[in-house]
Protein backbone atom coordinates (compact mmCIF):
# COMPACT_ATOMS: atom_id res chain seq x y z
CA UNK A 1 0.00 0.00 0.00
CA UNK A 2 1.42 3.38 -1.03
CA UNK A 3 0.80 6.39 1.17
CA UNK A 4 0.25 10.12 0.76
CA UNK A 5 1.05 11.84 4.05
CA UNK A 6 -0.28 15.33 4.76
CA UNK A 7 1.62 17.18 7.46
CA UNK A 8 -0.98 19.46 9.08
CA UNK A 9 -4.79 19.38 9.34
CA UNK A 10 -5.58 23.06 8.95
CA UNK A 11 -7.75 24.37 6.15
CA UNK A 12 -5.61 23.22 3.23
CA UNK A 13 -4.55 19.88 4.68
CA UNK A 14 -8.11 18.94 5.67
CA UNK A 15 -9.65 19.86 2.31
CA UNK A 16 -6.92 17.99 0.48
CA UNK A 17 -7.28 14.85 2.59
CA UNK A 18 -11.07 14.84 2.23
CA UNK A 19 -10.84 15.16 -1.54
CA UNK A 20 -8.04 12.62 -2.00
CA UNK A 21 -9.63 9.85 0.06
CA UNK A 22 -12.50 9.80 -2.45
CA UNK A 23 -10.33 10.10 -5.57
CA UNK A 24 -7.23 7.93 -5.20
CA UNK A 25 -7.11 4.54 -6.89
CA UNK A 26 -6.83 1.25 -5.02
CA UNK A 27 -3.43 0.72 -3.49
CA UNK A 28 -3.12 4.28 -2.14
CA UNK A 29 -3.98 5.57 1.33
CA UNK A 30 -4.13 9.01 2.98
CA UNK A 31 -2.70 9.85 6.39
CA UNK A 32 -2.83 13.22 8.17
CA UNK A 33 -0.46 14.14 10.99
CA UNK A 34 -1.57 16.81 13.46
CA UNK A 35 -1.18 17.01 17.22
CA UNK A 36 -4.13 19.38 17.73
CA UNK A 37 -7.44 18.06 19.03
CA UNK A 38 -9.58 20.85 17.55
CA UNK A 39 -9.94 22.63 14.24
CA UNK A 40 -10.15 26.43 14.47
CA UNK A 41 -12.04 28.51 11.92
CA UNK A 42 -9.44 31.25 11.83
CA UNK A 43 -11.47 33.96 10.03
CA UNK A 44 -13.80 33.90 13.04
CA UNK A 45 -11.04 35.08 15.39
CA UNK A 46 -11.49 38.69 14.28
CA UNK A 47 -14.99 38.76 15.85
CA UNK A 48 -13.98 37.27 19.22
CA UNK A 49 -12.83 40.59 20.80
CA UNK A 50 -16.27 42.05 20.07
CA UNK A 51 -18.73 39.21 20.60
CA UNK A 52 -18.96 35.76 22.20
CA UNK A 53 -18.28 33.65 19.14
CA UNK A 54 -15.93 30.92 20.34
CA UNK A 55 -18.34 27.98 20.29
CA UNK A 56 -19.04 28.46 16.59
CA UNK A 57 -15.41 28.63 15.41
CA UNK A 58 -14.00 25.40 16.87
CA UNK A 59 -14.84 21.76 16.18
CA UNK A 60 -13.26 18.45 17.15
CA UNK A 61 -10.52 17.50 14.68
CA UNK A 62 -11.90 14.01 14.13
CA UNK A 63 -15.27 15.37 12.96
CA UNK A 64 -13.60 17.34 10.14
CA UNK A 65 -11.88 14.33 8.53
CA UNK A 66 -13.75 11.84 6.36
CA UNK A 67 -13.79 8.13 7.08
CA UNK A 68 -10.86 6.29 5.54
CA UNK A 69 -8.34 8.99 6.49
CA UNK A 70 -5.77 7.90 9.08
CA UNK A 71 -5.32 10.72 11.58
CA UNK A 72 -1.99 10.37 13.36
CA UNK A 73 -2.27 12.38 16.56
CA UNK A 74 1.40 13.24 17.03
CA UNK A 75 4.03 15.92 16.62
CA UNK A 76 6.67 15.67 13.89
CA UNK A 77 10.22 15.72 15.21
CA UNK A 78 12.00 15.50 11.87
CA UNK A 79 11.60 15.31 8.10
CA UNK A 80 13.98 13.17 6.04
CA UNK A 81 13.29 13.77 2.33
CA UNK A 82 15.96 11.27 1.30
CA UNK A 83 14.64 8.31 3.29
CA UNK A 84 11.07 9.60 2.86
CA UNK A 85 10.32 9.31 6.56
CA UNK A 86 8.92 11.53 9.27
CA UNK A 87 10.11 11.29 12.85
CA UNK A 88 7.25 11.32 15.38
CA UNK A 89 7.04 12.36 19.01
CA UNK A 90 7.18 10.70 21.47
CA UNK A 91 8.81 8.12 19.16
CA UNK A 92 8.64 6.18 15.93
CA UNK A 93 8.77 6.92 12.21
CA UNK A 94 6.26 7.16 9.39
CA UNK A 95 7.20 6.37 5.80
CA UNK A 96 5.63 8.18 2.87
CA UNK A 97 5.58 7.93 -0.91
CA UNK A 98 4.27 11.46 -1.45
CA UNK A 99 4.43 14.17 1.21
CA UNK A 100 2.36 17.37 1.44
CA UNK A 101 3.64 19.96 3.90
CA UNK A 102 0.56 21.86 5.11
CA UNK A 103 2.02 22.75 8.48
CA UNK A 104 0.89 26.35 8.43
CA UNK A 105 2.50 29.40 9.99
CA UNK A 106 3.38 29.76 13.67
CA UNK A 107 2.23 32.91 15.46
CA UNK A 108 5.27 33.95 17.55
CA UNK A 109 4.41 36.34 20.41
CA UNK A 110 7.71 35.24 21.98
CA UNK A 111 9.50 37.26 19.27
CA UNK A 112 8.03 40.52 20.62
CA UNK A 113 10.02 41.38 23.77
CA UNK A 114 7.64 42.27 26.59
CA UNK A 115 4.53 40.70 25.05
CA UNK A 116 4.67 37.38 26.92
CA UNK A 117 5.68 36.40 30.42
CA UNK A 118 4.52 37.32 33.89
CA UNK A 119 1.46 39.61 34.02
CA UNK A 120 0.97 39.36 30.25
CA UNK A 121 -2.39 40.24 28.68
CA UNK A 122 -3.14 43.11 31.02
CA UNK A 123 -3.07 45.94 28.47
CA UNK A 124 -1.13 44.31 25.59
CA UNK A 125 -2.62 41.32 23.80
CA UNK A 126 -1.43 38.85 21.19
CA UNK A 127 -3.95 38.84 18.38
CA UNK A 128 -4.34 35.75 16.17
CA UNK A 129 -4.63 33.40 19.14
CA UNK A 130 -7.94 32.43 20.70
CA UNK A 131 -6.68 33.18 24.21
CA UNK A 132 -5.35 36.59 23.20
CA UNK A 133 -8.59 37.54 21.41
CA UNK A 134 -10.68 36.49 24.43
CA UNK A 135 -8.49 38.47 26.82
CA UNK A 136 -8.74 41.55 24.60
CA UNK A 137 -12.54 41.29 24.65
CA UNK A 138 -12.58 41.40 28.45
CA UNK A 139 -10.28 44.46 28.39
CA UNK A 140 -12.35 46.33 25.79
CA UNK A 141 -15.50 45.78 27.83
CA UNK A 142 -14.10 48.18 30.45
CA UNK A 143 -12.11 50.46 28.13
CA UNK A 144 -13.81 53.83 27.94
CA UNK A 145 -11.08 56.38 27.19
CA UNK A 146 -7.57 56.40 25.76
CA UNK A 147 -5.55 55.03 22.86
CA UNK A 148 -6.26 51.63 21.29
CA UNK A 149 -3.39 50.63 19.00
CA UNK A 150 -3.18 47.65 16.67
CA UNK A 151 0.43 46.87 15.75
CA UNK A 152 1.55 44.60 12.90
CA UNK A 153 4.97 42.95 12.88
CA UNK A 154 7.33 42.77 9.91
CA UNK A 155 7.17 39.89 7.47
CA UNK A 156 4.42 37.70 6.06
CA UNK A 157 1.46 37.16 8.37
CA UNK A 158 -1.79 35.25 8.21
CA UNK A 159 -4.91 37.21 7.26
CA UNK A 160 -3.12 40.44 6.41
CA UNK A 161 -6.38 42.44 6.47
CA UNK A 162 -7.48 41.23 9.94
CA UNK A 163 -5.71 44.12 11.76
CA UNK A 164 -7.82 46.56 9.74
CA UNK A 165 -10.96 44.58 10.53
CA UNK A 166 -10.10 44.74 14.24
CA UNK A 167 -9.94 48.53 14.08
CA UNK A 168 -13.09 48.85 11.96
CA UNK A 169 -15.01 46.65 14.41
CA UNK A 170 -13.59 48.58 17.36
CA UNK A 171 -14.76 51.82 15.76
CA UNK A 172 -18.25 50.33 15.43
CA UNK A 173 -18.24 49.09 19.04
CA UNK A 174 -17.12 52.39 20.52
CA UNK A 175 -19.59 54.42 18.45
CA UNK A 176 -22.41 52.15 19.54
CA UNK A 177 -21.41 52.62 23.18
CA UNK A 178 -21.01 56.39 22.80
CA UNK A 179 -17.29 56.28 23.67
CA UNK A 180 -15.72 56.86 20.28
CA UNK A 181 -15.03 60.58 20.81
CA UNK A 182 -12.88 59.68 23.84
CA UNK A 183 -10.92 56.89 22.15
CA UNK A 184 -8.18 57.26 19.56
CA UNK A 185 -7.70 54.34 17.17
CA UNK A 186 -4.25 53.73 15.69
CA UNK A 187 -2.80 51.31 13.16
CA UNK A 188 0.98 50.78 13.40
CA UNK A 189 2.07 49.05 10.20
CA UNK A 190 5.46 48.14 8.72
CA UNK A 191 4.22 49.23 5.30
CA UNK A 192 4.77 52.69 3.86
CA UNK A 193 1.08 52.95 3.00
CA UNK A 194 -2.16 51.01 3.25
CA UNK A 195 -3.38 49.49 0.00
CA UNK A 196 -5.66 49.30 -1.88
CA UNK A 197 -6.87 52.91 -1.79
CA UNK A 198 -10.38 51.81 -0.76
CA UNK A 199 -9.06 50.68 2.62
CA UNK A 200 -6.96 53.81 3.05
CA UNK A 201 -10.06 55.94 2.42
CA UNK A 202 -12.02 53.94 4.99
CA UNK A 203 -9.31 54.52 7.60
CA UNK A 204 -9.48 58.25 6.90
CA UNK A 205 -13.30 58.32 7.03
CA UNK A 206 -13.32 56.53 10.37
CA UNK A 207 -10.53 58.82 11.70
CA UNK A 208 -8.14 55.96 12.37
CA UNK A 209 -4.56 57.19 12.64
CA UNK A 210 -1.93 55.31 10.61
CA UNK A 211 1.63 55.08 11.92
CA UNK A 212 3.45 53.77 8.83
CA UNK A 213 6.87 52.10 8.54
CA UNK A 214 6.64 50.77 12.10
CA UNK A 215 7.14 47.02 12.38
CA UNK A 216 8.29 44.53 15.00
CA UNK A 217 9.03 46.33 18.25
CA UNK A 218 9.84 45.97 21.94
CA UNK A 219 7.16 46.70 24.53
CA UNK A 220 7.76 48.96 27.48
CA UNK A 221 4.78 47.71 29.48
CA UNK A 222 5.40 49.98 32.45
CA UNK A 223 5.53 53.06 30.23
CA UNK A 224 2.88 51.67 27.84
CA UNK A 225 4.99 52.31 24.78
CA UNK A 226 6.04 50.35 21.70
CA UNK A 227 9.66 51.03 20.82
CA UNK A 228 11.14 50.35 17.39
CA UNK A 229 14.81 49.40 16.90
CA UNK A 230 15.55 52.97 15.76
CA UNK A 231 14.13 54.36 19.02
CA UNK A 232 10.83 55.58 17.60
CA UNK A 233 8.10 55.12 20.23
CA UNK A 234 4.31 54.88 20.00
CA UNK A 235 2.25 55.15 23.21
CA UNK A 236 -0.83 53.05 23.91
CA UNK A 237 -3.41 52.42 26.58
CA UNK A 238 -4.63 49.14 25.08
CA UNK A 239 -2.59 47.31 22.49
CA UNK A 240 -3.35 44.46 20.11
CA UNK A 241 -0.23 42.96 18.51
CA UNK A 242 0.00 40.82 15.42
CA UNK A 243 3.30 39.06 16.22
CA UNK A 244 5.85 37.83 13.68
CA UNK A 245 5.08 34.55 11.94
CA UNK A 246 7.42 31.70 11.07
CA UNK A 247 7.00 28.29 9.51
CA UNK A 248 6.58 25.09 11.50
CA UNK A 249 9.23 24.02 13.99
CA UNK A 250 9.71 20.68 12.20
CA UNK A 251 10.46 22.52 8.94
CA UNK A 252 12.97 24.71 10.74
CA UNK A 253 14.67 21.71 12.38
CA UNK A 254 14.86 19.85 9.06
CA UNK A 255 16.48 22.84 7.35
CA UNK A 256 14.14 22.66 4.36
CA UNK A 257 12.73 26.17 4.63
CA UNK A 258 13.93 29.73 4.09
CA UNK A 259 15.17 32.05 6.83
CA UNK A 260 11.66 32.13 8.32
CA UNK A 261 11.11 28.38 7.87
CA UNK A 262 8.65 28.73 5.00
CA UNK A 263 9.18 26.07 2.34
CA UNK A 264 10.41 27.17 -1.07
CA UNK A 265 7.59 26.33 -3.45
CA UNK A 266 7.02 26.30 -7.21
CA UNK A 267 4.41 28.93 -8.00
CA UNK A 268 2.24 26.95 -10.42
CA UNK A 269 2.52 23.30 -9.31
CA UNK A 270 3.09 23.70 -5.54
CA UNK A 271 6.04 21.30 -5.67
CA UNK A 272 8.69 21.90 -3.05
CA UNK A 273 11.83 23.21 -4.71
CA UNK A 274 14.74 20.72 -4.55
CA UNK A 275 12.62 18.17 -2.63
CA UNK A 276 11.37 15.38 -4.91
CA UNK A 277 7.90 13.97 -4.22
CA UNK A 278 7.16 16.78 -1.74
CA UNK A 279 4.43 19.40 -2.18
CA UNK A 280 3.56 22.47 -0.10
CA UNK A 281 0.18 23.93 0.73
CA UNK A 282 -1.30 27.00 2.41
CA UNK A 283 0.62 29.15 4.87
CA UNK A 284 3.65 26.82 4.79
CA UNK A 285 4.72 28.10 1.35
CA UNK A 286 7.06 30.99 0.60
CA UNK A 287 4.86 32.14 -2.29
CA UNK A 288 4.48 35.94 -2.75
CA UNK A 289 0.75 35.90 -2.02
CA UNK A 290 -1.36 36.49 1.10
CA UNK A 291 -1.53 33.77 3.74
CA UNK A 292 -5.30 33.32 3.66
CA UNK A 293 -7.72 30.44 4.04
CA UNK A 294 -8.96 31.13 0.51
CA UNK A 295 -5.46 30.55 -0.84
CA UNK A 296 -5.21 27.21 0.97
CA UNK A 297 -8.66 26.30 -0.38
CA UNK A 298 -7.84 27.10 -4.01
CA UNK A 299 -4.45 25.39 -3.73
CA UNK A 300 -5.98 22.25 -2.20
CA UNK A 301 -8.53 21.97 -5.02
CA UNK A 302 -5.82 22.12 -7.68
CA UNK A 303 -3.28 20.01 -5.79
CA UNK A 304 -5.82 17.23 -5.27
CA UNK A 305 -6.29 16.99 -9.03
CA UNK A 306 -2.53 17.02 -9.64
CA UNK A 307 -1.78 14.33 -7.07
CA UNK A 308 -4.39 12.05 -8.62
CA UNK A 309 -2.78 12.68 -12.01
CA UNK A 310 0.63 11.91 -10.54
CA UNK A 311 -0.36 8.54 -9.07
CA UNK A 312 -1.83 7.64 -12.48
CA UNK A 313 1.51 8.43 -14.13
CA UNK A 314 0.38 11.69 -15.75
CA UNK A 315 2.23 15.01 -15.83
CA UNK A 316 1.37 17.76 -13.37
CA UNK A 317 -0.66 20.67 -14.64
CA UNK A 318 0.87 24.08 -13.76
CA UNK A 319 -2.52 25.56 -12.96
CA UNK A 320 -2.23 27.55 -9.72
CA UNK A 321 -2.36 31.27 -10.53
CA UNK A 322 -1.92 32.72 -7.04
CA UNK A 323 -5.64 33.39 -6.64
CA UNK A 324 -6.81 34.77 -3.30
CA UNK A 325 -9.98 36.46 -2.12
CA UNK A 326 -10.99 37.98 1.20
CA UNK A 327 -14.03 39.59 2.79
CA UNK A 328 -13.01 42.53 4.99
CA UNK A 329 -15.55 43.48 7.66
CA UNK A 330 -15.72 47.29 7.77
CA UNK A 331 -18.37 47.79 10.49
CA UNK A 332 -21.93 49.00 10.32
CA UNK A 333 -23.14 45.82 8.66
CA UNK A 334 -20.91 46.25 5.62
CA UNK A 335 -17.82 44.58 4.19
CA UNK A 336 -15.46 44.81 1.21
CA UNK A 337 -14.40 41.91 -1.00
CA UNK A 338 -10.86 41.80 -2.45
CA UNK A 339 -9.78 39.41 -5.20
CA UNK A 340 -6.33 39.06 -6.79
CA UNK A 341 -3.77 36.67 -8.25
CA UNK A 342 -0.13 36.65 -9.32
CA UNK A 343 -0.75 39.00 -12.22
CA UNK A 344 -3.58 41.19 -10.96
CA UNK A 345 -3.81 43.51 -7.98
CA UNK A 346 -7.22 44.00 -6.33
CA UNK A 347 -9.41 45.93 -8.76
CA UNK A 348 -13.08 46.93 -9.12
CA UNK A 349 -15.55 44.60 -10.77
CA UNK A 350 -17.70 41.72 -9.62
CA UNK A 351 -17.14 38.19 -8.42
CA UNK A 352 -20.37 36.29 -8.74
CA UNK A 353 -22.98 38.23 -6.77
CA UNK A 354 -20.45 40.39 -4.95
CA UNK A 355 -19.03 43.77 -5.93
CA UNK A 356 -15.25 44.10 -5.57
CA UNK A 357 -13.45 46.93 -3.75
CA UNK A 358 -16.79 48.39 -2.70
CA UNK A 359 -18.48 48.45 0.70
CA UNK A 360 -21.74 46.52 0.61
CA UNK A 361 -24.17 44.78 2.92
CA UNK A 362 -24.09 41.81 0.57
CA UNK A 363 -20.36 41.32 1.26
CA UNK A 364 -21.07 41.51 5.01
CA UNK A 365 -23.70 38.79 4.71
CA UNK A 366 -21.28 36.81 2.57
CA UNK A 367 -18.61 36.93 5.25
CA UNK A 368 -21.04 35.97 8.00
CA UNK A 369 -22.56 33.16 5.95
CA UNK A 370 -19.21 31.76 4.94
CA UNK A 371 -18.67 30.17 8.34
CA UNK A 372 -21.52 27.73 7.61
CA UNK A 373 -20.18 27.18 4.10
CA UNK A 374 -16.72 26.50 5.51
CA UNK A 375 -17.84 23.80 7.94
CA UNK A 376 -20.38 22.14 5.68
CA UNK A 377 -19.05 22.54 2.14
CA UNK A 378 -15.46 23.80 1.88
CA UNK A 379 -13.77 21.76 4.60
CA UNK A 380 -15.41 18.44 3.64
CA UNK A 381 -14.12 18.99 0.09
CA UNK A 382 -17.52 19.30 -1.52
CA UNK A 383 -17.85 21.32 -4.75
CA UNK A 384 -19.05 24.89 -4.52
CA UNK A 385 -21.49 26.37 -7.03
CA UNK A 386 -19.59 27.74 -10.03
CA UNK A 387 -18.99 31.48 -9.95
CA UNK A 388 -17.07 33.68 -12.34
CA UNK A 389 -14.28 35.96 -11.24
CA UNK A 390 -14.05 39.50 -12.50
CA UNK A 391 -12.95 39.78 -16.11
CA UNK A 392 -9.49 41.19 -15.37
CA UNK A 393 -8.44 38.02 -13.54
CA UNK A 394 -9.41 35.79 -16.43
CA UNK A 395 -9.83 32.55 -14.49
CA UNK A 396 -12.65 30.60 -12.84
CA UNK A 397 -13.25 31.16 -9.16
CA UNK A 398 -13.77 27.50 -8.28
Amino acid sequence: MKRIVILGAGTGGTILANKLVRSLPDGWSVAVIDSGDVHLYQPGLVFVPFEHDEARIVRPRRSTLRGGIAWIHAEVSGIDPVKRTLGLLPGGELAWDLLVIASGARVRPDLVPGLVGEDARQDAFDLYTLGGAQALRHRLERFREGRFVVSVADGPIKAETAPLETLFLADELFRRRGDRHRIELVLATPNAQVTPATLQHLLEQKQIVVESSFGTCTLDRDGKRMIAPNGRAIPYDVLGVVPPHTGAACVERAGIGDERAFVRTHRATLEARELPNVFVLGDATDLPIPKLGSVAHYEAELLADNLVRLVHGLELRPTFDGHSSAFIETGGGKAVLLDRDYGHAPSPGRMGWFPLLEQSRLAHFGKRAFRWVYWNVVLPGRPLPARTRHASAGAPLF
